[in-house]
């Protein structure tokens, strides 16, 4: 039987893809993840993406937000919080753990579970433990849900400033000198592992900068300038976390270098220059993020300088098998070599953040750097690659 004289249906419109931005968690860095998440929703493209905000919780819990940026904002030296953007305290969103569905649901006492719709893509702005460092990733790849940003693998070596390190020297990278006390060495002989950072210090003299090993933004820093301060900046590193790091001082200039993945490989950003703040000690949270200390975009290096700290970033990036983002943080030491700080595999992403400015001056504005960003999570599937 013909069907053409049939009434025909109408083609339905595309779908945009939809964008869930995952903000907050539970990590320190909570409050930074949702000024990044604020700037990433006025940034995205609504005519190109559907957009989902999802908060967690600094307790862990999975809550739909508002989509206002603008709360989203530092204001009077204070950093905003998911509950505050909550659209309630006691529901939660639930993302599917079947790969052949990605309808997210919502959820709240006594109610019906309310279908939110299908996520293409998940960009998660989350810094710090709980979020950059592989857990939510795994989640994401039980999920079978495309995602912005590196892997299982690379988020928990860029979180852990140790394997880092260890990977770095492995693949020939330069690090500075570091010691590393696990939370099993402290419980058994707090003498003992006292004594082992005195003796490091010993050999490569004070400053020391005591770190949590698995915590970013600088929150838990302390610069120490001899044994007096000591006790009190390991109390406050194994604050954030049980296992600490402490490096010698690298006499030198900071350099950050910004790395995007391209259709055809990662390319590196122009460097920039990190100044010493006047009124800090060191380029700590303070400095950042709350009196927004400005770097110096490019930084002032000779043309060798420049494609030799490109280079190194692009490789570094290689070296902890990263995708989508990175910045790389540097020294220009003394002596003219370069020697590698730490990677952050989600960096700080606000409008004064260095990577985005690197990129801008590279030729890339913001919203396309985020629109880039989402492109590269769209093309690659979860699962083994």
């Amino acid at each position: 039987m013909s069907t053409e004289n049939l009434p025909q249906s109408p083609e339905q419109p595309a779908r945009k893809p939809r964008v869930a931005v995952v903000f907050g968690g539970r990590s320190s860095e909570h409050g930074i993840s949702v000024v990044t998440a604020g700037a990433v929703l006025k940034a995205i493209d609504r005519t190109k993406y559907d957009v989902l905000p999802i908060g967690i919780t600094a307790d862990g819990r999975w809550a739909l937000t508002a989509d206002e940026p603008e709360r989203m904002a530092i204001t009077d030296r204070r950093t905003p919080r998911v509950e505050e953007l909550a659209e309630s305290h006691e529901g939660g969103v639930v993302l599917p753990v079947d790969p052949a569905n990605r309808e997210v649901v919502y959820s709240e006492p006594g109610s019906v579970p309310k279908a939110l719709g299908e996520v293409d893509v998940v960009f998660p702005v989350l810094h710090g433990p709980y979020g950059e460092d592989g857990t939510l990733q795994g989640l994401l790849e039980l999920s079978g849900v495309p995602y912005v940003g590196s892997g299982v693998l690379a988020s928990a070596v860029g979180q852990d400033k140790e394997y880092m390190k260890r990977v770095f020297t492995s693949f020939g990278l330069k690090v500075g000198p570091y010691v590393v006390i696990r939370p099993r060495e402290w419980a058994q002989d707090e003498s003992a592992a006292r004594k082992k950072i005195v003796d490091f210090a010993g050999e490569h003299g004070w400053p020391l900068f005591v770190k949590p090993a698995r915590a970013g933004s600088s929150i838990g820093i302390t610069k120490v300038d001899d044994l007096s301060g000591l006790d009190e900046a390991i109390a406050e590193a194994q604050s954030h976390d049980p296992k600490i790091l402490i490096e010698a001082a690298v006499r030198g200039r900071e350099i950050e270098c910004g790395v995007l993945e391209f259709e055809d490989g990662p390319r590196a950003s122009v460097p920039a220059e990190i100044p010493p703040p006047d009124a800090h000690a060191y380029y700590d949270f303070e400095a950042k993020y709350i009196d927004s200390t400005p770097g110096v975009v490019p930084a002032p290096l000779t043309e060798e300088q420049t494609a030799e700290v490109r280079r190194l970033a692009v490789e570094a990036f290689e070296a902890a098998s990263c995708e989508g983002l990175v910045r790389a943080d540097f020294f220009l030491a003394e002596d003219g070599e370069f020697v590698i700080n730490e990677i952050n595999t989600m960096p700080g992403f606000t409008p004064i953040s260095m990577y985005p400015q690197m990129w801008q001056a590279t030729g890339i504005s913001y919203p396309e750097l985020v629109d880039r960003l989402v492109q590269a999570a769209l093309r690659r599937s979860t699962g083994l690659r």
